[in-house]
């Protein structure tokens, strides 16, 4: 089965309290999962890559191995992962190796896509995003 996953990360100040999210769907466009989680104090480039990274987590671990297309609103991620850019940032490229260490066993591809066709990624972020304020 190959799935489709959007991730999305936000960040309120850039520094500030970040969350993450994302939505599996299968091949008839189920939800599979969803998922939406707080990471504290962050930036946005951080919070976009923990989103797909958990995403690709969740598929390892349950969907091993795995087939998915995930897409993304960051051009930034999707051009690093695509290998048209380099990872400079030393936070992002330990998110970025790990996230291809889970990566080497799957079929995948990454394509961005504007932000009006990642809404629920979105929603789910900020809703990661408010759970920080809860906590606090």
């Amino acid at each position: 089965m190959r799935y489709k996953v959007f991730s999305d990360g936000a960040s309120r100040g850039n520094p500030g309290l970040s969350g993450c999210g994302f939505i599996v769907y299968d091949e008839q466009d189920n939800i599979v999962k969803e998922s939406a989680f707080p990471i504290g104090l962050s930036t946005n480039n951080i919070a976009e890559y923990t989103a797909v990274l958990e995403a690709a987590k969740y598929l390892d671990s349950n969907h091993k191995p795995f087939e998915a297309d995930f897409f993304l609103d960051s051009e930034l991620i999707v051009k690093q992962v695509n290998g048209q850019y380099r990872v400079k940032d030393s936070k992002l490229k330990v998110i970025y190796l790990e996230l291809i260490k889970i990566l080497s066993s799957a079929n995948y591809t990454f394509a961005h896509v504007r932000r009006e066709k990642n809404t629920v990624a979105d929603k789910l972020s900020n809703i990661g995003c408010d759970m920080n304020e809860a906590i606090s």
